[in-house]
């Protein structure tokens, strides 16, 4: 089955689809042997992986569509990919969205933000117009070749305007034809039932440390109606912890050695990593290059050279 088709699938499944967010290829990898059966790369732990910035639209989009190919070349599992505001117009969102088919992506949200955009649980965002981004969502549904590629319109209408206007927006992005809705950043958790309630469309939940939505487990936020629920920042702020406390422990030591049950050794890294199959198949066609240039050669007549 191709990816888009399975991860609609999944997302019209009773159980929630749990989505960690993957900011680089060796996350990813990690999230697919975890067992996970999706996974998302958003703008947020993309620009910290990048370029060690904030995500306040410093990415581009070639840079985003180079980071996901990267992603999806190394994973079999579907990835909801991070389209910003569409990166300009419609006919921006509409190069976005062929860009990001190409790269490999399984679906993509875009938001009502004013460029540029800010992290969903920032102050200070700015919304477009309703009309503006009906015509995001239309261009991006005229732009998709795959008719399974799954687009996801998010709104950040809530923080700026309140919950009704959230709400209208979202059935309003739904009856453009989005295939799931995302109400960015709900205060609380009656807030979060009620966009459930009111918004007739499978949505999206995004659970993010320290943000301002109520933290739930997977269950829960199934409970309470939606479809799919993605951890975009888990793995980055887990990753960055993790290596603070590493180069804490070598400055005030000169050795690692003291953080040793925190890591990976050598050979256990590159058992993960796959070396050995990668290994396995640079044998095989070694073998076989020798193999056919020590084979006899048939048909050659007297006095070639």
């Amino acid at each position: 089955m191709k990816k888009t088709a399975l991860f609609k699938k999944y997302i019209l499944e009773p159980e929630i689809l749990v989505m960690p967010g993957a900011h680089d290829a060796l996350s990813a990898r990690i999230i697919e042997k975890a067992g996970f059966k999706a996974m998302a790369v958003g703008g947020y732990p993309a620009t910290a992986a990048l370029m060690g910035k904030p995500d306040i639209s410093f990415l581009t989009l070639p840079e985003m569509v180079d980071h996901l190919a990267r992603l999806t070349d190394t994973v079999d599992i579907p990835i909801l990919a991070d389209g910003d505001t569409g990166h300009g117009g419609v006919l921006n969102v509409a190069r976005t969205v062929r860009e990001f088919e190409r790269a490999g992506a399984a679906g993509l949200f875009i938001e009502d933000q004013v460029f540029p955009k800010r992290c969903g649980h920032m102050e200070g965002k700015q919304v477009v117009g309703r009309e503006d981004m009906v015509a995001k969502i239309k261009a991006a549904l005229d732009a998709r070749k795959d008719s399974d590629l799954v687009i996801t319109a998010r709104t950040d209408a809530l923080a700026v305007l309140g919950v009704d206007e959230a709400i209208e927006r979202g059935n309003l992005y739904r009856e453009a034809g989005a295939d799931v809705i995302f109400v960015e950043a709900p205060r609380s958790v009656e807030e979060m039932r009620r966009i459930n309630r009111e918004v007739d469309a499978p949505t999206l939940a995004n659970n993010v440390e320290g943000g301002k939505t109520p933290f739930l487990p997977a269950k829960d936020l199934e409970a309470i109606g939606y479809n799919l629920v993605i951890l975009p920042v888990s793995a980055t702020y887990a990753a960055a912890r993790a290596v603070t406390g590493l180069m804490e422990e070598l400055k005030r030591t000169g050795t690692t050695a003291g953080f040793s049950d925190r890591m990976w050794q050598f050979s256990e890294f590159s058992e993960f990593i796959g070396l050995e199959e990668l290994r396995r198949q640079e044998r095989r066609y070694l073998d076989e290059g020798l193999a056919a240039a020590s084979a006899p050669k048939a048909g050659r007549k007297r006095g070639d050279r």
